[in-house]
């Protein structure tokens, strides 16, 4: 199981907080979209055109399965990954940590810069991040061991943060 598992909207910084952590602690980082893209050698937007988001959530799920059996990794999830409740039931019964990164839309927003390898963001991309933020950040809390408001703070204060209220072995 990883040490902690990372979980918030696109722009909250999981991956950037999740390589500090890492770092922070000598243990190894998964960026899971990361590990969906090098497994099927695509972006993530490529697989949402070409094969249509269902079968992106497929891969998705299959990578969360094989990256909670890493030992001793702090694990970032992409925004989506933790919303089906079949990975909501494989996270809560990992028993690994999980961070919850609550961030604001305008925090989010220079963060994100809302491009194109975003699918789920084309159209009206403010709007759009706000309505899946809407529906996502319920489940986010109940997933959440810890939510950690990171408007405003800087990426070592939140490491930090993590460090004090996540029990590590």
């Amino acid at each position: 199981m990883p040490q902690v598992v990372i979980i918030g909207p696109p722009g909250s910084g999981k991956s950037t907080i999740g390589k500090a952590l890492a770092k922070s602690l000598g243990v190894g980082f998964l960026d899971l979209d990361n590990q969906v893209e090098k497994k099927h050698g695509k972006k993530i937007s490529e697989i949402f055109i070409d094969e249509g988001e269902e079968r992106f959530r497929e891969l998705e799920f299959e990578a969360l399965e094989s990256a909670l059996l890493n030992c001793g990794v702090i694990l970032s999830l992409g925004g989506g990954a933790p919303i089906a409740k079949r990975a909501q039931e494989l996270l809560k019964s990992s028993g690994a940590p999980i961070v919850f990164l609550d961030v604001s839309l305008a925090t989010a927003a220079p963060r994100v810069g809302f491009n194109r390898d975003r699918p789920l963001l084309l159209g009206n991309p403010r709007a759009q991040w706000q309505a899946l933020y809407d529906v996502r950040r319920p489940i986010y809390e109940e997933l959440a061991t810890i939510t950690i408001k990171v408007d405003g703070m800087k990426v070592d204060e939140i490491v930090k943060k993590m460090r004090e209220n996540v029990m590590y072995e």
